[in-house]
């Protein structure tokens, strides 16, 4: 398959969490030209957090674009020129007050390369325990609770954990525990 040729690329609205940006490419197959949208968006950390106990920390939030409370794995954006581990670290202590030494880094996923151009890298941290209070952003209401695996299933299997990241994050630890 051939790449397709950028024939130009123009800036659009700076959002809160998100740049716009059109870009105009030319299909090689047939010479179509194609505006096409793109999300220029941070990359993201993504966290399965066991306990000692062997429980998996999960977040409660209300989101805006669904306009629901789903449960989640710990997650957030990363700071421009950040680390991924170091976002991670940060994100699960400023969401959960939950720490750890014990870091394993699972790879990176494209959340949604027909239009973002981001990574989301996951993590598996063992052994979290509290070491301190949370300390949300001002746009977030983040409750979070130590779940079993079982707990975790059914809130999969009811519909209540059913954002993609988080579930490629849980499935990506479910076949290390095979």
């Amino acid at each position: 398959m051939k790449k397709w040729k950028k024939l130009r690329s123009e800036k659009g609205e700076n959002l809160r969490i998100a740049k716009v940006r059109f870009d105009t490419w030319k299909n090689p197959r047939n010479g179509v030209e194609l505006k096409a949208t793109v999300l220029e968006t941070p990359d993201w950390v993504n966290i399965v957090a066991l306990t000692p106990e062997g429980k998996i920390l999960v977040v409660k939030q209300f989101r805006l674009g669904t306009e629901a409370v789903t449960t989640e794995t710990p997650a957030g954006v990363m700071e421009k020129g950040e680390d991924p581990q170091v976002a991670a670290i940060r994100e699960l202590a400023e969401e959960t007050g939950y720490t750890t030494d014990n870091w394993t880094y699972l790879g990176w996923v494209e959340p949604n390369p027909a239009y973002q151009d981001n990574h989301c890298h996951q993590f598996l941290a063992k052994n979290v325990v509290r070491t301190q209070e949370v300390n949300q952003d001002d746009g977030e209401d983040v409750e979070f609770c130590e779940m079993t695996l079982e707990e975790v299933k059914e809130e999969i299997k009811v519909g209540r954990t059913r954002n993609s990241l988080s579930l490629l994050t849980l499935s990506r630890v479910f076949e290390i525990w095979k």
